[in-house]
């Protein structure tokens, strides 16, 4: 049977487009599926889709290149009907032209009338709209999806909708509790209308264990999810348990307002906006508690995504998604809605609770298998065969169809499997060597410390094969690392590789991986599946000279790296507080040693505007601790002039006889860039800062009444 899911832009990130990838990935293994996007923005799409799933673009808007590339269409761009309204979609869908106009019109048209689907399914309004309007044929299901809420939509899109889904085969949504919304605002309508959720699979990530002091939050920063009151919450639970932490993950427009709440609460200490990140699954594994506070769900795939991770979660019980997802008490909490001391009630009673925090981590991942995306498409093959039980035993589709375009839709199950190769056993290895590199890995700190790279077999071919590793913009030759198969293992089982932190002295810098095929020279870099940094979160450098930190990350274009850093000492600022005299830093000293009876000093070095060079104090403590206080007053008189801004680099000395310097800043932990992260509020005029390489500087501004 051939399925086709209609998009808006496959190649954007969201929900609705995680969701129908997962499912349509599932699908494929029985039946053909394609996605056909009705526009195209890039090249490749920005969420993983499964190789054996079609993508189809109708409308190719990728900006024009100089020189274009060859076999390159952007002659989509400059059409004259992108800016003529559409015929079928409603002005508040369309958006003013940008989503659906002329163009879209005649393009869905075209295929709607021209494809050999068995079923068609649409997954926004918009696209609801089209099916039920341009796909009357009668040749293919028509299944509509509702991934919102019923009462969610502008009213003229709801009442579009409302005309449309009478036409279809049927129409789902993602919870039982708005399927019954449907039903009881379109009575007596023959459409099927059910409830599947979007599916969620489990990632093969390495769960949490609970133990990390941190709480995860993930979504959009938009209104309807509510973080002024996570925030506000944390007030509360920072009170009791100031070595918690709160991590929020996500871009949005309420970005400034949840900064300026942060600071006026003073917990810039204590709660991190980490922007987007994609996967997001090793960021929940990386915490002990999960967090959603929205006013309504739809469905809350980031509930299932931290279930699958073996993450607790506190939500509020707001329409639909949440209540049916979690069982509270079970595998999470449900907690009131809009309610900033019942979050905080809910998260303190997970975080005072070991033993109850994880038993619920444990349930949540046993009960976030339901959301599989096979047992989603399960339920999806249920519904097609009995749509088509119902229709009569000579359907519209073979009666109306021409002679040529008749077909027999295929099994639901038992998609037949390709013939066998043939030729010579020499013919075979010389296909198997000449097939391309398309190393894809996995990479996992071990309890240890070491990066354990996992590298895809589907990807790697030919005998002989290494990983190096190579730094950037540098002449010196890459690192070699043995890439060993699997032992006795299936062949699906991954190749692996160790990077020993021990004995592999890699020098500061930002280092990329790649598969070297000895047989013919060939040298792939490594994309990207997943970066886990979880075993990062409590891990110390290793002891002596010189102090060294790695970290694995994902690039902005899916390659695997490595951000490291190598120094003969480091002064790690773990606590970095504008308190009401100055600037209080207490961290602990990597690769040296305070000697008996000395006199640390911080040394504040000018490195921007009119500034002169101070000393401050350091207070030595046992385990090669320190603390030490920058009195505002101080800063202010070693500015010269006012105006501009000032600037100095922060670093320690152990004593007045040692003048090496040793940088202080923020290095360990699992975040590569923490001048993106670790952002402060400007108290007296002075503002702390930490550089693209970790270290730490003030920032001295001039505040005019």
């Amino acid at each position: 049977m051939k399925i086709s899911f209609l998009l808006h832009n496959a190649y954007g990130i969201g929900g609705t487009i995680r969701s129908t990838f997962n499912v349509a990935g599932a699908l494929a293994a029985h039946h053909t599926v394609e996605i056909v996007s009705l526009i195209r923005t890039i090249d490749t799409p920005n969420l993983p889709l499964h190789p054996a799933v079609r993508l189809r673009p109708l409308i190719d808007l990728r900006p024009h290149e100089d020189p274009p590339r060859a076999g390159r269409r952007t002659a989509d761009l400059g059409h004259p009907l992108l800016t003529r309204p559409s015929a079928h979609v409603p002005a508040a869908e369309a958006r003013g032209t940008t989503n659906f106009n002329a163009l879209t019109d005649e393009r869905v048209a075209v295929y709607l009338d021209r494809t050999d689907a068995d079923v068609v399914i649409a997954t926004r309004p918009g696209l609801v709209i089209y099916l039920a309007a341009l796909g009357r044929t009668g040749r293919f299901l028509r299944i509509g999806q509702e991934h919102r809420l019923y009462g969610t939509h502008r009213a003229e899109i709801r009442a579009a909708c409302d005309a449309a889904i009478p036409h279809l085969d049927a129409y789902t949504s993602v919870s039982e509790a708005d399927a019954a919304t449907h039903r009881a605002h379109l009575p007596g309508v023959t459409t099927r209308l059910t409830a599947l959720p979007n599916g969620v699979p489990a990632t093969g990530i390495e769960p949490s264990d609970g133990r990390a002091k941190l709480v995860v939050a993930a979504g959009r920063l938009i209104p309807v999810k509510r973080y002024d009151l996570l925030v506000a919450a944390w007030e509360t639970v920072a009170a009791k348990h100031p070595d918690w932490r709160l991590r929020i993950y996500g871009r949005g427009p309420q970005l400034p307002a949840l900064r300026r709440q942060i600071d006026e609460l003073g917990l810039a200490g204590q709660i991190t906006l980490m922007g987007a990140h994609s996967p997001i699954e090793t960021e929940w594994a990386k915490g002990a508690i999960a967090a959603v506070t929205s006013r309504e769900e739809s469905f809350g795939m980031t509930i299932v995504e931290a279930m699958h991770c073996g993450v607790p979660v506190v939500a509020t019980d707001c329409p639909h998604g949440p209540g049916e997802i979690i069982t509270d008490g079970r595998d999470g909490l449900l907690v009131p809605v809009g309610d900033a001391d019942g979050i905080a009630k809910g998260l303190l009673a997970l975080i005072e609770d070991d033993q109850l925090r994880r038993s619920m981590g444990e349930a949540a991942r046993i009960s976030a298998e339901r959301y599989a995306p096979e047992r989603v498409a399960a339920g999806y093959e249920r519904l097609i065969e009995e749509l088509h039980t119902a229709r009569t035993a000579h359907t519209a589709r073979s009666t109306a169809a021409p002679a040529h375009r008749r077909r027999t839709a295929a099994p639901l199950r038992g998609r037949p499997t390709g013939a066998p190769l043939t030729g010579t056993l020499k013919d075979a290895v010389k296909q198997l060597i000449r097939k391309p590199l398309r190393p894809v890995a996995s990479c996992r700190v071990t309890a240890e410390g070491d990066l354990s790279v996992l590298l895809e077999a589907a990807g790697l071919h030919g005998g002989e094969l290494e990983l190096t590793v190579t730094r950037r913009r540098s002449d010196e030759p890459p690192f070699r690392v043995p890439l060993l198969p699997p032992v006795g293992a299936t062949p699906s089982a991954p190749w692996t590789a160790t990077l020993d932190r021990a004995t592999l002295d890699l020098a500061e810098g930002r280092w990329d991986l790649h598969v070297v095929r000895a047989s013919d020279g060939v040298r792939r870099r490594v994309r990207c599946r997943f970066a886990e940094g979880r075993g990062l979160l409590d891990l110390e450098p290793l002891p002596g000279s010189p102090f060294a930190w790695w970290i694995p990350y994902s690039t902005v274009d899916g390659y695997l790296a490595l951000r490291a850093w190598r120094r003969p000492a480091h002064a790690e600022a773990r606590v970095i507080r504008l308190d009401a005299e100055g600037l209080a830093v207490e961290g602990t000293l990597y690769g040296a040693r305070f000697g008996p009876g000395a006199a640390p000093t911080a040394v504040a070095t000018p490195s921007k505007g009119p500034a002169r060079p101070f000393l401050t104090g350091v207070t030595a403590l046992d385990g090669g601790r320190f603390r030490f206080t920058v009195p505002y007053e101080r800063i202010r008189e070693a500015r010269d002039g006012e105006g501009a801004t000032a600037s100095w680099t922060l670093t320690l000395h152990k004593s007045a006889r040692d003048g090496t310097p040793i940088r202080i800043g923020r290095i360990v932990g699992d975040i590569v860039d923490r001048d993106r992260t670790d952002l402060f509020p400007i108290t007296h005029g002075v503002r702390p800062h930490l550089s693209r390489t970790g270290d730490l500087t003030i920032i001295s501004v001039t505040i005019r009444n």
